[in-house]
Formats: structure tokens, C-alpha cells, sequence
């Protein structure tokens, strides 16, 4: 098969992909630079900086508390009326329209503006449970690792073109008709949910469900309970889908750690605010081609060995970290991990895709929403423990590194058949 098949990039491929391209511009603009800005600097500009950290630290958990619960239920009732589409277009358009709301919250209304950021969060975070079921629906399982890195990297690419203009933005108001910077932070939230908007249609006019819609009724409800405890009870039979869970629920634990306390990490070095957010810039602008480039690569090679040379990169990348000094260093390592951060998601949800029954995945990839996001309180807890131990940053790295050999370790005993491959 050529590198440059046409038929790998179909039209539900594509409109598949740009759903990655639209809800990335929350995840980067909003959760990782501007709500955090804006919570400092001008919902709370009254109060000190721990307060601030503080009210995100808890909405942030909230937000993760409420996916966490309702996953698994909101898997099973799309597969069980056939409303996975439905569910991504009600979810999207919530986190967005919430987005949105940020953008015309005044300054004194702090509380309005913890509650609209939870609102969007939960949205974002619930349709991605449906985006990512819909990746069987698009595709071949043949096909999954370069779909599924393909939507990581345009996820990077739309994500970081926001981002710039934003940033733009803010280092020249003037260019842009801005006087204040509560204007720029109104614009900012604004364009983010619009662009969530304009780029979810495609996936809502071009991509087929394969299971016909039903009716859902309170029956239908309360029938969506007893099969989540039925699934609870015959998880036994899904030995190999466990097996993955632990495994990813281990590394991509460390992986949206490294992502997450990037910027925590360089700011504890001395290193310029300014110099971090270019850093995270090229992380992302970098993980377009590197994302997609490496679908392909593990497409002919497998998504198993593609995914421990990602997590081997990780390892190498928190030794090399413990040793730094200059932040000209910070912006390799910022290049490296754009390599391998798209990589070891896109290739677990691939391999995820793979191995669980075609017919539920919602209710399945509901549960792989459940795991991430209990993934990401073990890495912080981890993180929180080593600096209670030592105030050396350097800390925080080691003690990542053994989710990262753990699980590529328990990864190593996942199957995946020839004909989970056809």
C-alpha cells in the first residue's frame, strides 16, 4: 500500500478528523492560556494568585468528576438508540455556546464564570466520548492507527493557529482594534466557540452511524443502568480490554502529565512566562506533520510497536528533562514531545478500537473516557507527593517514569488478532 493512498483520506475520514481540528481550540486556548490568564488577571484580579489557583484546581476537578460518572452511561445510551452523532452535536454545542458565554461575562461575576468553565469542560470532555466511537464508523480497523493519529494532527494544527492569533492579539491589541485586554479575552472565547461550531458540521452531515436510531424512552433509561451494572459483572469476558485499560490508565497518565505540567515544570526553572507559551506553540505546530507522519508509519508497521517507541521517547524525554538548565533546551524537548504526544494517543485509541465489539462503542469508549480521566489524577498525585518530598523539580519527572515502564510492560500481554486487523 502506497504511502500516499487516496483512499486512507475519504470524505468521513476527513470530516471525521475536523472535529479534532474544532474541539482542539478549547483544549489549547481556553483550558491551557486563556481561562487560567483570565481567572488571574481579571476574574479575580482582587484576590491573590493562590485563590485563583485554587478555584481552577477545583472547577477543573468538578468538571472531571462529572465525565468520570456519566461516561458510561452516555456510551450506552448512544449505542442503544443510535445517537452517537446526536450526543457529539448536543455535547459540542454546549461546551461551545458556554465558550461562548465566557465571552460576555463581566468582570465582578467570578462565580458565573467557574460555572460556564465547567459547563464547557463537561461538554468538551462528553463529546469526545462519541467523536472517538465514531472512529469505527469511519474507517477499517486495517485503517485506525493513521485515522486516528490523522485526527490528533489536524487537532494540533487548529488548535495552534487559534492559539497564535490569540496571542497576536494580545502582544498588539492596537493591530486588531482592541483597546483593553478584557476585549481580547471577550474576542478570544468568543472565536473559540465559534470555531467549535463551524468545524463540528462536517462530522454531523458526513458521517453515517451504522446503527439505526430508536426511541429512547425512561424504560430505555433505566434499562441503561442494569446494563452498566451487567457490564460491571461480565468485565471478566473482556480480559484483553482490561488489560489495555490498566496499561493505558498507567502511561497516558504520565503522558497528559508531561503535557500538563510543561509550562508548571519551566516556570519552577526561572524560565520566562513568554518563552513557555512559544514552547507550547511549537509542541503543537510540530505535532501536525509528526502525528500524522507517524500514523502512517505505525498504518505499515503496527500500532503496539509504534506506541512502546512513543512511550521509550517519554522515558528518554523525563531523564533528559531531570539535567536542563537553558531554555534553549526547554524548546527541544518542547519539539520532542510534539513528536510522541499525538502519537501515544492517537495509537492507544486506535488499538482500543480495535480490540472491543464494533456494535458498542460508545458504551466501550465511555469507559475509555472514564479511565482517562482517572488517569489524570494519578499523575498530579504523584507530582503533589514528590514535591512534598524534595522542592528539586526534578522530582516530579522521576517519579513518572514508572508509569510509563509499568505500562508498556502490562501493554506488552494485549492482543490484537489478524482479524481485528482485516
Amino acid at each position: 500500500m502506497s504511502l500516499l493512498e487516496p483512499r486512507l483520506i475519504t470524505k468521513k475520514v476527513l470530516s471525521w478528523a475536523l472535529y479534532d481540528w474544532a474541539n482542539s481550540a478549547f483544549a489549547l486556548s481556553v483550558m491551557a492560556v486563556l481561562f487560567p490568564l483570565a481567572l488571574g488577571s481579571y476574574w479575580n484580579s482582587n484576590h491573590d494568585h493562590l485563590t485563583s489557583t485554587f478555584n481552577l484546581g477545583w472547577v477543573t476537578f468538578a468538571s472531571s468528576l462529572v465525565v468520570f460518572l456519566s461516561a458510561p452511561v452516555l456510551g450506552i445510551l448512544a449505542d442503544k438508540g443510535g445517537y452517537r452523532r446526536q450526543f457529539l452535536f448536543l455535547f459540542s454545542m454546549i461546551g461551545a455556546l458556554a465558550t461562548i458565554g465566557l465571552g460576555l461575562i463581566s468582570q465582578d461575576d467570578l462565580f458565573i464564570a467557574l460555572c460556564f468553565y465547567l459547563i464547557a469542560s463537561v461538554g468538551f470532555y462528553s463529546s469526545i466520548i462519541f467523536y472517538d466511537s465514531l472512529l469505527v464508523d469511519v474507517t477499517k480497523p486495517k485503517n485506525f492507527s493513521f485515522v486516528s493519529n490523522f485526527g490528533y494532527s489536524l487537532g494540533y494544527l487548529g488548535g495552534a493557529v487559534l492559539l497564535a492569533l490569540h496571542l497576536w492579539m494580545f502582544n498588539s491589541p492596537q493591530t486588531f482594534g482592541f483597546v483593553l485586554a478584557k476585549d481580547v479575552f471577550s474576542f478570544a472565547f468568543i472565536s473559540v466557540g465559534i470555531w467549535w461550531m463551524i468545524f463540528l458540521l462536517p462530522a454531523i452531515f458526513f458521517i453515517p452511524e451504522t446503527s439505526k436510531s430508536k426511541e429512547l424512552s425512561n424504560n430505555s433509561i433505566r434499562d441503561t443502568y442494569k446494563k452498566l451494572k451487567l457490564t460491571f459483572k461480565k468485565i471478566k469476558q473482556y480480559r484483553n480490554i482490561v488489560i489495555f485499560l490498566v496499561a493505558y490508565w498507567l502511561y497516558i497518565g504520565g503522558v497528559t502529565t508531561v503535557i500538563f505540567m510543561a509550562v508548571n515544570f519551566g516556570q519552577r526553572l526561572g524560565f520566562n512566562d513568554n518563552d513557555l507559551v512559544l514552547a507550547l506553540l511549537i509542541s503543537n505546530f510540530i505535532g501536525f506533520p509528526a502525528t500524522f507522519l507517524y500514523g502512517l508509519f505505525a498504518h505499515h508497521l503496527g500500532a503496539k510497536k509504534g506506541l512502546y517507541l512513543a512511550l521509550i521517547a517519554y522515558i528518554g524525554v523525563c531523564l533528559w528533562a531531570i539535567q536542563m538548565t537553558e531554555i534553549k533546551e526547554f524548546y527541544i524537548l518542547s519539539f520532542i514531545i510534539g513528536i510522541f504526544q499525538g502519537a501515544s494517543q492517537g495509537l492507544s485509541r486506535s488499538i482500543y478500537a480495535s480490540i472491543i465489539p464494533m456494535n458498542n462503542s460508545g458504551e466501550f469508549f465511555g469507559f475509555y473516557s472514564m479511565v482517562t480521566k482517572f488517569a489524570n489524577v494519578i499523575g498530579p498525585a504523584l507530582v503533589a507527593i514528590a514535591a512534598t518530598v524534595s522542592n528539586d523539580p526534578k522530582w516530579v519527572l522521576i517519579s513518572l517514569i514508572p508509569m510509563f515502564i509499568m505500562g508498556s510492560f502490562i501493554l506488552s500481554f494485549v492482543k490484537i488478532s489478524n482479524k481485528e486487523l482485516d
